[in-house]
């Protein structure tokens, strides 16, 4: 009983103790915890002060050669806005025997009509401008000296019937003057892969046989007074095309 009684008492008096041990141990652990986690924290700030911190741009500028070729380009469309060629021409003259088919964005105009039986189509070329700078160098007296020193529009001319095979002239209309320049005679029926006979050089022929087909053209509407105007026409157009072309630069450098 006496052994039983001094047990007792030395565990009720060693409770408190192992209490206090264990709370201590507790409180330890939460100093060590807090103390590491203010460690961890102060360390990420030191590293994060001594690591350079990087901004990326979404928009990216424009090189300066880039905006030095758009101040160019605007520079050329103010020049091409301001000159005359935009108003060479007021409206089809009245009697005008072609129906115009322009479409922009074409180097090429079409010329269509029907004369009887026939059916004509023209396809007008941009003219091929002459400055008159150099006339003096080619001033030999003769024809084709002459012609050099002119401006002029090509023309590809066709006329063709219900059926059966077609004409298709080679034309340079030169300022009051047509020139053929050759004569072929189309087969529908022949294929790409085959070679037709195109005949003889054009100024081959017989000289009253030239003048017939330059009157047979003329009657169907090719002469000089409809050369004359298609080009004062292409003039208009080839100036009306380059300021197009200015601005579809200007927006391709600009985006």
């Amino acid at each position: 009983m006496a052994f039983t009684s001094i047990l007792r008492k030395s565990s009720s008096s060693l409770a408190p103790l192992a209490s206090r041990l264990v709370q201590g141990r507790r409180q330890y652990h939460c100093v060590l915890v807090a103390a590491i986690n203010h460690s961890n924290i102060t360390r990420k700030h030191s590293l994060g002060s001594l690591v350079p911190s990087f901004h990326f741009s979404s928009e990216s500028k424009k090189p300066s050669s880039d905006e030095s070729l758009v101040r160019v380009i605007e520079s050329e469309i103010k020049l091409a806005a301001e000159s005359d060629d935009h108003d060479r021409v007021e409206g089809v003259p009245s009697g005008f025997p072609f129906e115009i088919q322009d479409n922009p964005g074409q180097q090429t105009i079409t010329l269509k009509r029907t004369y009887e039986d026939e059916e004509i189509q023209v396809e007008v070329h941009m003219p091929d401008l002459v400055s008159g700078e150099n006339d003096d160098d080619n001033d030999d007296g003769d024809e084709d000296s002459e012609k050099a020193n002119q401006s002029s529009i090509p023309l590809v001319v066709n006329v063709s019937k219900k059926s059966g095979p077609s004409l298709e002239f080679s034309v340079t209309a030169y300022p009051d003057e047509i020139a053929i320049d050759s004569l072929i005679v189309k087969q529908p029926e022949n294929s790409e892969d085959q070679i037709a006979y195109e005949g003889p050089d054009f100024h081959d022929l017989d000289e009253n046989l030239q003048k017939a087909f330059h009157k047979y053209l003329e009657i169907r509407g090719i002469k000089p007074s409809t050369t004359n105007f298609l080009h004062e026409y292409m003039i208009n157009k080839d100036s009306r095309e380059y300021l197009n072309w200015l601005n579809k630069l200007k927006k391709f450098v600009q985006h």
